[in-house]
């Protein structure tokens, strides 16, 4: 397979890269909203951005940050961007996007930066731009500044129980409390309280001109079954297309059922399938 070099990309490159985001608005979201926010240099993105292709044809590129995010990446950009990566230390936590892409990357370079923790190689990706079917729970809304001490706990078990170890286990968990409270001072949290407990949350992660990514949907487990978290969702999703983006996206396991029931019900429907491998 012939494959052209890969390069770091600077901000001379942005606008060629801000189109070749346009192109993936929801597998790209995350980057797009860094790039959007930060631009293409790296002291300020905190994180490298790759490309492949020529200067005047960008074909596809690579987020290098927390997060390892190919864009685009045909079966020959996934083999430079993994002869170009397996030279480095393994220094991201995770590598998520398109499947193909994903399961590329990682079939190159687990012999230099295996073992992952998980590998999740089906995750559906989902869109919807139309207010939800179901009708919305009143008693979802924005959480507000004040309660960001009893969002936390519900907050922490939500990535405990998705991710399989504790954010507060790297810094007694300050980095990922800093990033709640981002999330609720921007108004992008949302939650059920009961009694003063969170029975339901879930944020708009990640926002771009394009979407609001929902991340983060938890039900308190002894509100399982009870059937409250498609109304949330409504909710969510109602909020978001009215005050944030046209179109709201997720992605979620395909071994998740009542969750996939839940978002069918609301509306949403398939526009890809993702995969992440966790370290």
């Amino acid at each position: 397979m012939l494959t052209m070099p890969v390069r770091q990309l600077g901000e001379s490159e942005r606008r060629a890269v801000e189109r070749l985001l346009d192109l993936d608005p929801y597998a790209g979201a995350q980057v797009a909203e860094r790039v959007a926010a930060r631009g293409l240099a790296w002291w300020r993105a905190e994180a490298r951005i790759l490309g492949y292709g020529s200067r005047r044809n960008l074909e596809s590129i690579c987020w290098l940050g927390g997060n390892l995010t190919p864009v685009l990446a045909s079966e020959s950009a996934v083999a430079a961007f993994a002869e170009q990566l397996g030279e480095e230390e393994r220094l991201c936590s995770s590598i998520v996007g398109r499947a193909d892409a994903v399961l590329g990357l990682w079939d190159r370079l687990s012999g230099h930066w295996g073992p992952a923790r998980d590998v999740r190689p089906n995750q559906p990706l989902l869109a919807t731009d139309a207010v939800p079917p179901v009708a919305p729970d009143p008693q979802v809304r924005r959480v507000r500044g004040g309660e960001v001490d009893r969002l936390f706990p519900a907050a922490v078990a939500m990535y405990t129980e998705e991710v399989g170890v504790s954010p507060m286990a790297e810094d007694g968990g300050r980095g990922y409390r800093r990033r709640v409270t981002e999330l609720v001072r921007a108004g992008r949290a949302y939650a059920r309280f009961v009694d003063g407990r969170v029975v339901f949350k879930a944020e708009l992660a990640v926002v771009t001109r394009r979407t609001a990514q929902v991340q983060g949907v938890w039900v308190a487990p002894e509100w399982r079954g009870r059937g409250i978290a498609a109304a949330a969702m409504a909710a969510v999703v109602r909020d978001a297309l009215s005050r944030v983006a046209p179109t709201v996206s997720l992605y979620v396991n395909d071994f998740n059922l009542p969750a996939r029931r839940v978002y069918e019900r609301c509306g949403f429907r398939p526009v890809g399938t993702l995969a992440t491998v966790l370290f």
